[in-house]
């Protein structure tokens, strides 16, 4: 886990016009609403506020980009599925979202979020098979690991890779924000992401 110097905020967008415009690898954290993806944008960067957590699900409503270290930005997309908003808001995240994952070349892998105490949704279900489809590297993180007994974590996380069909390579990192549980193994899975497609793109 690198030491954490600088932590800034960039902008808010909701369209490619507004994107930053930056040389940086950008790493991108979507999940279903109240998923816990504040709470670890906030422990992997070591900032207490980075980003807003709420217990109203739907607080995120656009497109953030955060830069740390000066050597990578997350961008926290808008959480899918149920959320406290209008439906006219909540109409214009799908293709906001996609327009961001197809068009976005800095994008170099996204965290997939999913609560381990739950069955993925359709919406989690949905979103891996698109993310696959466009052939998106993902990392998959387990969220609120805590809240489950040690005796069946392992059987959760089983039950999420069939729910969403994972792959034999495709890991879930268990993650909790009150331990800090997985954050480092987060921070190595986002470094390896962004160093497998610099060598790709230097290959190429």
């Amino acid at each position: 886990m690198p030491k954490i110097q600088s932590v800034r905020f960039l902008k808010s967008a909701t369209s490619p016009t507004h994107y930053p415009q930056h040389l940086l690898p950008e790493i991108a954290f979507i999940g279903r609403s109240n998923v816990g993806k504040s709470s670890l944008l906030n422990v992997l960067a070591n900032k207490k506020n980075l980003a807003r957590i709420s217990n109203t699900p739907g607080r995120t409503q656009l497109i953030n980009f955060f830069v740390i270290n000066e050597m990578v930005c997350f961008v926290d997309l808008p959480g899918y599925g149920f959320a406290k908003v209008p439906d006219a808001v909540r109409r214009r995240w799908q293709p906001m979202i996609e327009a961001y994952l197809r068009q976005r070349e800095q994008l170099k892998s996204v965290v997939l979020l999913l609560d381990a105490r739950h069955i993925p949704s359709q919406h989690d279900i949905h979103m891996r098979q698109w993310l696959h489809a466009q052939q998106v590297p993902t990392i998959f993180v387990a969220t609120k690991i805590d809240k489950l007994p040690g005796t069946k974590r392992a059987k959760q996380c089983e039950v999420i890779r069939k729910t969403l069909e994972l792959q034999e390579h495709e890991v879930i990192i268990q993650f909790s924000s009150l331990t800090s549980e997985g954050v480092q193994t987060v921070w190595q899975t986002i470094i390896r992401a962004i160093t497998a497609s610099t060598t790709a793109g230097t290959s190429a």
